[in-house]
This record gives structure tokens, C-alpha cells and sequence, in this order.
């Protein structure tokens, strides 16, 4: 995994308190909905607001790429890298 990968990863286990799963479990790959992150609209919001404030650029619920960018940690991952300001 990339460096930024690593970093969400990290922040989606410790901000929504994901004690089963390890760092050791994720890849780029791993699907942030259902299996793998098992993440739900709820905890997206959590994570699109958490990273609005880390990354300094806003994450809308109105995207029409959010089915993409919240598919995988890698889309994700790639998604910030474009957009950062932070």
C-alpha cells in the first residue's frame, strides 16, 4: 500500500473504532461498503467530514464519483491525492 493508503486506512480503524479489523487485513482493494471495511452511509459521512478537515477540501454528498471514490481504500487514496490542499 502507498503511504496515503496506510494513512486512511489507519484514520477509517481508529475514527470508527474498527477493533476487528488490523491493518494487516486491508490492501488497496479492500471494498470500504459491505466486506472488507463493512463501513455504512453513516460511517462515509463520519469519514468524508473527517477527511474535509485533514485534507482541507470538501467531500459532497452530491458527487455524482462517489460510488468510485468510496468504492475502495486505492479510489479513496487516489481521490485525496488529487484533491488535497493539506
Amino acid at each position: 500500500m502507498t503511504e496515503l493508503e496506510t494513512e486512511l486506512a489507519n484514520l477509517i480503524i481508529d475514527e470508527l473504532n474498527l477493533q476487528d479489523l488490523k491493518l494487516a487485513d486491508v490492501s488497496a482493494d479492500t471494498p470500504l461498503y459491505g466486506e472488507g471495511f463493512g463501513l455504512d452511509s453513516i460511517d462515509i459521512l463520519e469519514i468524508a467530514l473527517i477527511i474535509s478537515k485533514r485534507y482541507g477540501f470538501e467531500l459532497r454528498s452530491d458527487n455524482p464519483d462517489n460510488k468510485v471514490i468510496f468504492s475502495s481504500l486505492g479510489q479513496l487514496a487516489a481521490h485525496v491525492g488529487a484533491h488535497r490542499t493539506k
